[in-house]
């Protein structure tokens, strides 16, 4: 599987919004920057909200769903039950060193990149979003087949890449009420 950030960066979520700052937008998941749901009905608008960017980024489309595990060892452990569930049917795709420039030994790890392809539908990942929202994992990207919209739900909001400034000045505008107000975005 190829992707178009491989020349720019490696393929981990976190890196995207400042590899490819020009096409990053941060949308948060509750009103007034609240990090956490605290009940039932917020966690309904953390999902719808995942839900009304991914609809308007994949309907209709094939996309691949990147899930992470996390190890000390360049190859992955087997995954742990939770993983598996909230990413059925995933398969390793490749591992990168969470952090290069690391020189002590006991501290280098390694982030695991596993995979599966799909047709988007509403609420298709809703079991892994909500672990995303209570920060039981991290890492996630749905992207479209060339990689070129990228949504990263983490816990607290979402970082969507997009093809285009102004296709991502469309969606800021759309979404101008999901807006951090920090003044560099984040």
């Amino acid at each position: 599987m190829a992707t178009t950030l491989a020349p720019v960066c490696p393929p981990l979520a976190d890196g995207l919004k400042h590899a490819f700052r020009e096409n990053w937008v941060r949308f948060h998941s509750l009103p007034g920057s609240k990090r956490y749901p605290g009940n039932a009905g917020e966690y309904g608008i953390v999902l719808d909200r995942y839900n009304k960017v991914l609809d308007d980024l994949f309907t209709g489309q094939e996309v691949y769903l990147v899930t992470c595990d996390w190890s000390d060892r360049l190859e992955p452990d087997v995954r742990p039950d939770d993983h598996a569930h909230w990413h059925p049917g995933a398969r390793y795709w490749t591992s990168v060193r969470t952090d290069p420039t690391e020189t002590d030994p006991e501290f280098v790890s390694y982030t695991h990149l596993f995979v599966s392809q799909f047709s988007w539908r509403h609420g298709a990942v809703d079991d892994l979003l909500r672990a995303v929202a209570d920060d039981a994992t991290a890492g996630v990207m749905i992207a479209d087949l060339s990689f070129e919209r990228i949504h990263h739900p983490y816990d607290g909001g979402m970082d969507v890449l997009l093809p285009s400034a102004a296709e991502r000045d469309a969606f800021m505008h759309q979404y101008a009420g999901w807006l951090s107000a920090h003044p560099e975005g984040f």
